[in-house]
């Protein structure tokens, strides 16, 4: 009676973190949602390519070797270790004691595998850790992460930790009580421990219901952090370890510093360059145009790739590493832009949550409530931010649709590039000369 008192127990606790993760993943989506229409289905082939190299085979993490290896590393044990994950549940569920222990030698060479990464994994963050606390990296002691972004990063290693150490404990009791002399319950002999047997002789102090009683505490407690860090993701930076693949998939196939065209305005300069067309007839309104304004100000103006970027970033700080407005003082940071774009749609998040799915408009926007005008023209449009990212986030997507809407809806371009395009109207060049004085430098000497 007791054991299904326990199964039912578990059915009741995994219900309840799938529940919560699954209302949290309809909120994302709904959220990126809130963005513009913009078809990213061209070019299938090439999409599944990108997202099988970048996200999963993480080719542009191993750029920077020492990292790139630590971070598969944790990567990989994340995912493969969790493959566990389904014994457990199954074991939850109907009782069963490592119920996947029928495949005999395989099942042996995987729970080996299962520790030796989690070990690996051990190592691989206590070298993050010692970089963001001790050594301090430049692009983690930035001031992007000053708050809850620098101390969720170290929650995230210290689940981590607590998570595989669970589960070598776990092992370690479970290798112990299936060696008594003449078994123990129902404790099979199943697996090979490379790494637990060397724990296992902790337990030699304890009697065997102690241990019995430890083994179940390591088990629940395992399956919970589990289940709790699942759902800790929506909080987290670490969501991108759900939507780097989407990202990846969905992203900009385009060369880079091929910017999109405004569809409004490409259609009237077609009327405008048409000899045979009516230069006062309006261009034609299609499902796309005419937009409700140039360019971008809120995230409903983004459209819906940019607000899956945002949920993507890992806030890793290469970008703005790589940014060379960051690097010679200015302030701009492209991981900032990605961040303060996420942070604005959560806001927005809340308001629709608040008020029964509607959006009731708070006088408050993205652009100067979290993005200063300063930050956009400190942006060279180099792409450096693109290349950088390990996700294939676009911050300068984001920073062009804000400077259109500061050019085009509000006249708000700085004096320079006012001057710029008046020279280019008036003269034909960027320079206040006459087209006629263009080569009078050459008499100079």
């Amino acid at each position: 009676m007791m054991s299904y008192l326990y199964n039912i127990l578990f059915a009741i606790v995994l219900l309840l973190g799938l529940g919560y993760f699954y209302s949290n993943i309809k909120k994302i989506i709904r959220n990126i949602n809130l963005g513009t229409a913009i078809n990213r289905k061209d070019n299938p082939k090439s999409r599944w390519k990108n997202m099988a190299l970048i996200a999963l085979g993480q080719s542009k993490m191993i750029r920077r070797p020492i990292t790139g290896v630590l971070h598969i590393i944790v990567y990989v044990g994340f995912i493969i270790i969790n493959i566990e994950l389904l014994e457990i549940i199954i074991d939850g569920l109907f009782g069963t004691h490592r119920v996947f222990s029928f495949l005999g030698i395989t099942y042996d060479i995987l729970i080996a595998s299962f520790e030796i990464l989690a070990v690996l994994v051990l190592l691989a963050v206590f070298a993050f850790w010692t970089r963001r606390n001790i050594i301090k990296l430049k692009r983690f002691a930035s001031i992007d992460l000053n708050g809850s972004p620098r101390k969720d990063a170290n929650y995230i290693l210290y689940f981590e930790v607590v998570l595989m150490t669970l589960f070598l404990l776990m092992n370690a009791s479970d290798f112990h009580l299936q060696n008594i002399p003449g078994g123990y319950s129902h404790f099979i002999k199943a697996g090979y421990f490379p790494v637990s047997q060397f724990i296992e002789p902790l337990f030699n102090s304890y009697s065997n219901e102690m241990v019995m009683i430890l083994s179940e505490i390591f088990w629940w407690l395992h399956i919970i952090g589990i289940l709790i860090f699942m759902n800790y993701l929506y909080f987290s930076k670490h969501l991108h370890i759900l939507l780097a693949f989407p990202n990846t998939f969905f992203a900009d196939l385009k060369s880079k510093g091929q910017f999109d065209n405004l569809e409004s305005v490409t259609n009237e300069v077609k009327i405008m360059m048409d000899p045979n067309a009516d230069p006062y007839t309006a261009a034609p309104v299609t499902e796309n145009t005419p937009p409700s304004k140039f360019g971008a100000s809120d995230i409903h103006d983004l459209n819906w790739i940019q607000l899956l970027n945002a949920y993507t970033c890992t806030e890793c700080g290469r970008c703005t590493s790589a940014c060379p407005a960051n690097i010679t003082g200015k302030k701009l940071s492209p991981r900032k832009i990605m961040m303060d774009t996420r942070d604005r749609i959560e806001e927005v998040g809340r308001n629709i949550d608040a008020n029964n799915g509607v959006f009731i408009p708070d006088n408050k926007a993205l652009l100067n409530d979290y993005i200063t005008p300063e930050e956009l023209w400190a942006c060279t449009s180099c792409n450096a931010c693109v290349e950088e990212c390990p996700v294939n986030i676009s911050p300068l997507s984001i920073i062009i649709d804000m400077r259109r809407y500061l050019v085009m809806e509000q006249s708000a371009a700085p004096m320079a590039l006012n001057t710029m395009m008046t020279n280019i109207e008036n003269n034909g060049a960027p320079w206040q000369y006459n087209q006629q004085d263009r080569l009078n430098w050459k008499n100079e000497n």
